[in-house]
């Protein structure tokens, strides 16, 4: 399960449609004529970036990538539980959720595992992939004959750790001996608004603890900040600002700096175009010739085991137990939404 994104220009306004439809991500007044005019006005600005990347998005072949590689590693370490096979089921773009349960059900599945792809929980994330599933399954499969686990969170697992620290370790040689122990790791994580933040949302300190675990295991080699990407509207969102944290810390002297996408597991617009080519720009023009990125995890075969391990272990421990994490149970503590609950109660009775 994932955001997703369009992959070629004629898709871009039905997946801004749908993406600020979801109440769970951007809730707004009055959202269903308000998604419709934001997404109408905002898709010229939005193919124009896609346009800058290769013309859409690289997040289903990334997807497609990773599940394959998973399903063969595991059919070799877990091979009582095998043949696995991955579904992908994209939020706002294609392949969605019912497009996913539509393959599964042709093909007789018994046992499925719902794997977000987001490492860090949010409601707005795999809280809204949840629910949806959850709407889903009532027309998919109203007598509940598919039994369901779900994987809500991984943040801290040691081979996501090791795959992020993998990957600062090969940005950080990009600089020079002299500068590389100053160069300020930037981990720049998406942004949440703070409506979604203060009702108990645990996704600001699931992205921190995994900065901190990834700094432990390089012994906190260099100075880092943790900071905040894809602010949309005027509301207040969590800060600060990935573009403006760079010039901030650009005016103080620090001319060096790596930015980690630290809540994404592949590459897609706000990597490759927000990241590189938009904040890249800003600062270039600022004077701060040594902003780099280091690479995104994408098909990194550390990152692939990583995700084997993780589902193996999970099919371990709920051959025989509840199906859902005891984090997953707990609801924020001032949530209204009842989806959310529904949702809770249909996968804890598996």
């Amino acid at each position: 399960m994932n955001l997703g994104g369009p992959s070629k220009e004629s898709e871009v306004n039905d997946f801004l449609l749908r993406l600020f439809s979801d109440g769970d991500l951007i809730p707004l007044p009055f959202q269903k004529y308000m998604a419709q005019f934001i997404a109408k006005r905002r898709t010229p600005k939005i193919i124009d970036q896609y346009n800058k990347i290769g013309g859409g998005s690289p997040i289903r072949k990334w997807t497609t990538e990773q599940g394959t590689a998973m399903e063969k590693l595991l059919d070799k370490i877990s091979p009582e539980t095998a043949p696995h096979k991955h579904y992908i089921a994209f939020r706002y773009a294609s392949p969605l959720t019912p497009e996913a349960l539509q393959e599964m059900k042709a093909d007789g599945v018994e046992r499925a595992v719902a794997f977000t792809q987001y490492p860090q929980y949010s409601c707005s994330t795999t809280g809204s992939s949840m629910n949806e599933l959850y709407r889903q399954l009532q027309e998919f499969d109203p007598e509940r004959k598919m039994k369901w686990s779900v994987i809500d969170r991984w943040h801290s697992h040691p081979g996501l750790v090791q795959a992020f620290a993998n990957k600062i370790e090969a940005g950080l040689q990009k600089y020079s001996a002299e500068s590389r122990d100053k160069v300020v790791i930037l981990f720049s994580a998406h942004s949440l608004p703070m409506d979604i933040v203060n009702r108990g949302d645990t996704y600001p300190s699931e992205v921190a603890a995994t900065v901190h675990a990834v700094m432990d295991k390089l012994k906190f080699c260099n100075p880092y900040r943790l900071v905040w990407q894809s602010q949309v509207g005027p509301k207040p969102w969590l800060g600060p600002q990935t573009n403006k944290a760079i010039m901030g810390l650009g005016e103080k002297g620090h001319n060096d700096q790596l930015l980690v996408p630290i809540a994404f597991t592949s590459d897609h617009i706000e990597t490759l175009f927000e990241l590189d080519l938009e904040y890249g720009e800003e600062a270039h023009e600022a004077g701060i010739t040594g902003l780099k990125r280091a690479e995104s995890l994408n098909a990194d075969p550390v990152f692939i085991q990583a995700m084997a391990d993780i589902v193996k272990e999970h099919l371990k421990e709920t051959s025989d137990k509840i199906s859902i994490s005891k984090q997953y149970s707990l609801r924020c503590p001032t949530c209204t939404n009842e989806t959310c609950r529904h949702s809770r109660e249909y996968f804890s009775d598996q």
